[in-house]
């Protein structure tokens, strides 16, 4: 027998496995599991908890629908996942739906705060400033029986039309409520509420919640424009909260700073400054001004100006007045056209005022209908006209319009272009400060584009509304995985200085590493045996380059993980 025929290797697939088994056995997901799902019913074939955590690497590493869910899995290592030899095959959507049903029914609520607890006692995630947003997840489907129904005394999720954030009013959706900290926006804390939920009601609910969590109302809460209502503010300054939001244009507060700046100069002091993206753009500034008049309900006005801001406004402005003269000019064309049908001055005024809103122009824009007659004589009787032949006049009106730039409104917006403002009860804070605290808000969308983008929350392939709150469950476990694993490089390439590292093609620097391109560079590590006469002979473990070892260095994580002696 030939040594070909005596030998034979195979291949077991590792990826980045081992770096999210080493992040989620420290954040003590899989201890929490156990207890919360234990393994109690001997007909069961697969532990819940390790099917559960199973969807929640799924989800991180490359998500999958639950029918697909085996086949992703089956190139792996069992170990990986906790399983045996062969327990792989067993892994099937209909068991995946049983284990889901059985973690929507469990205390769901205490887990996460276990799961939450824990990371922030291991990762030391600071809590003195949390921010929240809401997003909508957007489904595909009638879902006739997602009405809110209780399941074993449990509400489950009304999903029903709403203001849909995703551009599809046609479409049902829920409500995701997410809260992150400042500190790496490692998210602490989620819920699910009905579609057609309001974000100006949730916001003392979600408070109330983050008070329990923390254990004081120490932090500072910041959210979007929701929250600046006066049930909301108040609720929270009553009960030794502080707050920072941004007023809604068009607010009281918001329209006499615009008149006041017509006939006064605001007192402008920068607060922050930033290199400008390309060699040669001017630098990004912002600057603060406290308004002389509080909001209505006696808080701190801080009217901040940003340069990058009002060039932003002032683009914007001048390609709305652009699309007005066009859309103006194409009314002209029509009201010119001897077959038009804006045959009355109310219905020229009509079609210009229609034209204008259409694209947004109607403040900067706007316009003036001429009327003229005209006289129009024909023949009285058919035939050949002659010597003899009389003619009858008619006068017929005739209609022209002409666009009018309105510049008195563009000098008055101009002179607040790049402004907004912030109202704040953190009066201890200078308002410098107060605007790097809100400043900080956009991380929250990236957290929200994570759980649209790489970790595809829709479409959901899951009909029962109670598996969808199970699901989305583990999302959130994959979403707080994922940050705290950002956090730790990044952190790390602060502490050594390192300004990037080769994650991008080419070798180009990233900056600030995000966990899908981290895990994706080990995304093709795979484990052979080599095995003769059924036995292994020898285990090849995955060869890790040198970037491999840095990125796992900078993570905190032993190499040892990539190891075949590795118990993770």
């Amino acid at each position: 027998m030939d040594d070909d025929e005596r030998f034979s290797l195979t291949h077991d697939k590792v990826g980045s496995l081992p770096i999210v088994n080493w992040f989620l056995a420290r954040m003590g997901v899989s201890d929490v599991l156990e207890r919360y799902l234990p393994h109690d019913d001997a007909r069961l074939r697969l532990a819940p908890a390790r099917v559960i955590e199973l969807a929640v690497r799924n989800i991180i590493c490359s998500h999958k629908p639950l029918y697909a869910m085996g086949e992703w899995a089956a190139p792996y290592e069992a170990s990986l996942f906790g399983l045996k030899v062969g327990d792989l095959g067993a892994l099937n959507d209909d068991r995946v739906g049983r284990m889901l049903d059985r973690l929507f029914d469990c205390d769901r609520a205490s887990l996460i705060t276990e799961v939450v607890v824990k990371v922030i006692r291991q990762f030391d995630i600071d809590l003195s400033q949390l921010h929240n947003d809401s997003t909508t997840v957007t489904f595909h489907g009638a879902y006739r029986d997602a009405t809110g129904a209780p399941r074993g005394g449990q509400p489950t999720p009304a999903i029903v039309h709403g203001f849909n954030k995703d551009h599809r009013p046609d479409l049902k959706q829920l409500l995701y409520i997410l809260t992150i900290s400042a500190d790496g926006a490692v998210p602490i804390a989620y819920r699910v509420a009905d579609g057609n939920t309001t974000d100006d009601v949730t916001h003392i609910e979600t408070w109330d919640s983050l008070v329990e969590l923390v254990g004081s109302p120490g932090f500072t809460y910041v959210a979007g424009s929701k929250l600046c209502s006066a049930e909301a503010m108040n609720h929270i300054a009553k009960n030794h909260g502080r707050f920072v939001t941004v007023i809604p244009q068009g607010r009281k507060e918001d329209t006499w700073f615009r008149a006041f700046a017509q006939s006064h100069l605001p007192v402008w002091e920068e607060a922050y400054r930033r290199q400008g993206p390309r060699e040669g753009d001017p630098d990004e500034v912002w600057r603060t001004f406290v308004a002389p008049v509080p909001s209505t309900k006696g808080y701190r006005v801080i009217w901040v100006h940003s340069t990058l801001k009002a060039a932003r406004d002032a683009n914007i402005a001048q390609s709305k007045i652009e699309s007005g003269l066009k859309a103006i000019e194409s009314v002209a064309e029509r009201l010119s056209s001897p077959k038009s049908r804006l045959r009355t001055l109310v219905a020229a005024e009509e079609a210009a005022t229609a034209a204008l809103t259409s694209v947004g122009a109607t403040r900067w824009v706007g316009f003036v209908v001429r009327e003229e007659e005209k006289e129009i004589f024909s023949q009285e009787k058919r035939g050949r006209p002659g010597a003899d032949t009389r003619y009858r006049k008619k006068v017929k009106k005739e209609f022209s319009i002409e666009a009018v730039t309105r510049a008195d409104m563009i000098a008055y917006d101009a002179a607040t272009d790049g402004c907004f403002p912030l109202v704040s009860n953190a009066d201890d804070s200078t308002p410098a400060q107060v605007l790097e605290i809100y400043r900080y808000q956009p991380n929250l969308e990236r957290r929200n584009h994570m759980l649209k983008g790489p970790q595809i929350i829709a479409p959901v392939f899951i009909e029962h509304p109670h598996r969808i709150e199970a699901i989305l469950i583990c999302h959130f476990s994959a979403m707080l995985t994922e940050a705290v694993i950002e956090r730790e490089i990044r952190n790390s390439m602060k502490a050594q200085g390192l300004r990037g590292i080769p994650l991008y093609p080419e070798l180009r620097r990233c900056p600030s590493p995000s966990a899908p391109r981290i895990l994706e560079i080990f995304g093709d590590t795979q484990r052979h045996h080599l095995i003769s006469k059924g036995e292994v002979v020898q285990v090849f473990d995955p060869e890790l380059t040198a970037l491999h070892q840095q990125v796992l260095d900078l993570l905190g994580v032993p190499v040892s993980v990539y190891a075949s002696t590795s118990d993770s």
